[in-house]
């Protein structure tokens, strides 16, 4: 039997996690191999990179498509299970879930459309007048929306301190704070105060950045600015960064364009983004190179 298609995989994956246990992928992938009766050479079959089995990887797009329309949830890092929303879908006996059936639910269109117009979406069918090159940055697009959105995701689910060092970390991969190691122990040594960590903002450290690192998933407000802003006064300090997993309201936008302070907002969209970046978080599985023919190879004199 061939491996099923990643939309193929959705609904007995989740009839898998029914049970309402949490379960880790590598559980998964045996369920649907012997749901379909892989032979052991189709599960070992690799995608052309030769980096991933190609049943892992649709077993993971499948798990994917159903944790961004809400159908599971991300309990802690390595484990998902149905959600409540999930429960009720299998309640409706569906013959099938695939991307049009995904489309009923809200989260999972805002998904697939944040990046609209930044890149064409290509899911369903490819364009006849996009080049090959186009099909390859949009496909890459694809790929990239869809790790930002599930690194946000398991960010939201590690403790305050472990998300405190990885804002450490990712300013230090930006440029900041000289070295881990010196950024490393301002984390929690600046008397609380509001204040989660304080960095260098230079190797030389001519100056210094206080952070605010809050690992939410409602609104933060303009109340919270004021509060870091006044922080940061108290400090004698000019610059500062407020970083959360959700996202600030316009009143909180408008008054850091208003005060003498220098105060960054990076909210949680932007926070993966700069994640990806900066390789924090994240790790490159395969590299594509993109050749052309070198004309100036065959000029002859």
């Amino acid at each position: 039997m061939a491996i099923p298609d990643y939309q193929t995989l959705m609904l007995p994956l989740l009839e898998f996690l029914a049970d309402g246990k949490e379960h880790v992928v590598a559980e998964a992938i045996e369920f649907l191999s012997n749901r379909y009766e892989l032979s052991l050479s189709e599960r070992q079959q690799l995608l052309p990179s030769g980096q991933q089995t190609i049943i892992r990887n649709r077993t993971g797009w499948a798990r994917t498509y159903m944790k961004q329309a809400g159908l599971l949830d991300q309990v802690r890092r390595g484990y998902f299970k149905i959600s409540d929303l999930g429960k009720s879908v299998l309640s409706e006996n569906p013959e099938r879930i695939d991307v049009h059936f995904l489309e009923r639910f809200p989260e999972f269109l805002e998904f697939r459309q944040r990046h609209k117009k930044e890149t064409q979406d290509t899911s369903t069918e490819t364009s006849a007048t996009a080049t090959p090159e186009e099909e390859l940055d949009s496909a890459y697009q694809r790929l990239r929306d869809a790790l930002e959105t599930e690194l946000l995701q398991h960010v939201k689910t590690v403790s305050p301190s472990f998300f405190e060092r990885l804002v450490v970390e990712l300013l230090v991969g930006m440029g900041y704070g000289g070295n881990l190691q010196d950024a490393g122990r301002a984390v929690g040594q600046s008397g609380d105060g509001g204040v989660d960590g304080i960095i260098k903002e230079d190797r030389l450290g001519l100056d210094t950045i206080y952070i605010q690192a809050k690992r939410w998933d409602s609104t933060v407000g303009r109340p919270e600015i004021q509060k870091f802003a006044g922080v940061l006064q108290g400090h004698r300090a000019r610059k500062g960064v407020f970083l959360t997993t959700a996202n600030f309201s316009k009143e909180a936008l408008d008054f850091v364009g208003r005060i003498e302070s220098k105060i960054v907002l990076i909210d949680g969209e932007t926070l993966a983004r700069l994640m990806v970046d900066n390789n924090v978080g994240v790790t490159t599985t395969q590299n594509y190179a993109v050749k052309r023919i070198d004309l100036d190879y065959f000029v002859e004199e």
